[in-house]
């Protein structure tokens, strides 16, 4: 492994932290809240050891593949313990596991929370943790990579370790450019939806936290009940958004490009889409009863399974009273997640629909054992390479996930509880269901169980290999 090249990565993570933190800061400045010049503290602590690491650049600055892995999982873990920092010291999260949790939770666009009462939080607190989702939602190293001119070689190794999806590609030949493009569309969609919340009716300072949380499908709010008290209209808005930032945001970049033939070509899209349509109905007809009206019924559907298949975890009604047909669908949604490509979670669209094709292949072979027929994605061959790596993630998602119930487990807690908890961190969705249902917290769970979950968060937005090649001793040998 290329250490010098790894420690010059991080030290540039903690500068580019620094100068993050410093927003949340103003926003102390603004409200006359005290606490902001903990963030100023933590930031100038930050950018002096991040300037240490990076004075000196590494004779050697290509970026291998398991380079990549490694330097995206340390620096998703020391943004996380940074980032902690100020939480505890203004005293809103006072035991540092919680505060770690809270901000893992951030910056992997989970919305677990430990938090019971939000809105006594300082205001700069509350903006630091909804921002931590619009930072992670498109991935830091692609902010990096747009406004940084961090190093030469194969950066391209560092998006596809953070990028989410069994295949990662550039948009232009350059891949500077194509984080750029990235970030100008996400920053596009995150002004307009702040703009649409502040005309109908919600605080600024609201709509940017939600707007944080709803583009980078996160979850975190600064109400105690999230968006039950918002009017339809907000309601409503909120859920295009979410639904908006689970697609492919390749689809975006097709359609700025005028190129129209290849936007609606995308079968990841049109699976995604059909989900959340066939998704909306069943509910709708599910829940009715527990509805006024139709419209209500209607709106309280798509806002739930959008939150859910975005993996944003926001809520307007408690769904986990809702019957357990629409919570089963619901709990489905948490495992299938967004499109690959985009701010969302889970195994995602794409997966599932290869791993469906594959399938029937394998079904046809079974059938007709000369036959030899390639899977065919946007109309073009899907790499066998590529379908072996979408098995072997599947198969590591699974045992993560079994392994992760049995060692929650020991916390005494029901079933429902612990699977569902593994499920909302390791999908990045926010809440599960019973004692973490949409109405409680993850509070409650020992510290032992908050380390495993903070472990299965950062595992399910960085797509499990670079955090599990951060645990194989022999990675870390030298070159």
């Amino acid at each position: 492994m290329n250490h010098r090249m790894v420690s010059y990565i991080l030290g540039n993570i903690l500068e580019v932290e620094a100068a993050l933190m410093l927003l949340p800061a103003l926003v102390a400045l603004i409200y006359g809240e005290g606490a902001g010049w903990w963030f100023v503290a933590v930031a100038a602590g930050a950018f002096a050891v991040g300037k240490l690491l990076s004075l000196k650049k590494p004779k050697n600055r290509k970026v291998y593949a398991r380079d990549g892995f490694v330097a995206v999982a340390l620096a998703w873990l020391l943004m996380s313990v940074v980032g902690a920092m100020p939480f505890t010291l203004t005293g809103d999260i006072p035991h540092f596991v919680d505060a770690v949790f809270e901000t893992v939770s951030g910056f992997t666009t989970t919305g677990s929370s430990i938090m019971s009462a939000v809105e006594q939080m300082n205001k700069c607190c509350l903006f630091w943790r909804s921002f931590t989702h619009w930072i992670g939602g498109m991935g830091i190293f692609v902010f990096m990579l747009a406004v940084v001119p961090l190093l030469g070689g194969s950066t391209f190794n560092l998006m596809k370790a953070e990028s989410p999806g069994p295949v990662v590609g550039k948009f232009v030949p350059k891949i500077r450019d194509s984080a750029f493009i990235l970030y100008a569309i996400y920053l596009a969609i995150t002004i307009a939806m702040v703009i649409l919340l502040v005309v109908f009716g919600m605080p600024l300072f609201e709509a940017l936290c939600h707007t944080f949380g709803s583009v980078g499908t996160g979850g975190f709010s600064v109400k105690n009940d999230c968006y039950k008290s918002y009017s339809p209209a907000l309601q409503n808005i909120t859920t295009f958004f979410m639904i908006a930032c689970g697609i492919n945001f390749q689809l975006y970049f097709y359609l700025i490009a005028k190129k129209f033939k290849l936007a609606f070509r995308m079968t990841e899209v049109r699976a995604y889409l059909g989900i959340i349509a066939a998704s909306i109905i069943a509910i709708s007809i599910n829940t009715r009863s527990y509805f006024a009206t139709l419209e209500e019924t209607v709106r309280a559907a798509s806002f739930q399974v959008g939150t859910i298949i975005t993996t944003t975890g926001y809520m307007t009604t408690d769904f986990d009273l809702w019957p357990s047909f629409s919570k089963t669908i619901l709990v489905c949604l948490m495992f299938i997640g967004a499109c690959a490509g985009s701010t969302g979670g889970g195994i995602k669209v794409s997966r599932l629909v290869i791993l469906t094709k594959t399938l029937r292949r394998e079904l046809a072979n079974l059938i007709h054992p000369r036959n030899v027929k390639k899977i065919q994605f946007d109309g073009a061959s899907v790499p066998d390479e590529t379908v072996r790596n979408i098995s072997v993630f599947i198969a590591a998602y699974f045992v993560i996930t079994a392994v992760s119930v049995l060692l929650v487990s020991v916390d005494g807690f029901d079933m429902t509880t612990n699977f569902t908890a593994v499920a909302a961190t390791l999908n990045n969705i926010g809440p599960g269901l019973s004692q973490v249902g949409p109405t409680k917290n993850f509070g409650s769970f020992s510290d032992f169980s908050k380390c495993v979950m903070i472990f299965d968060m950062l595992a399910g937005r960085l797509e499990i290999f670079p955090m599990l090649l951060l645990l194989t001793p022999k990675n870390w040998k030298k070159y």
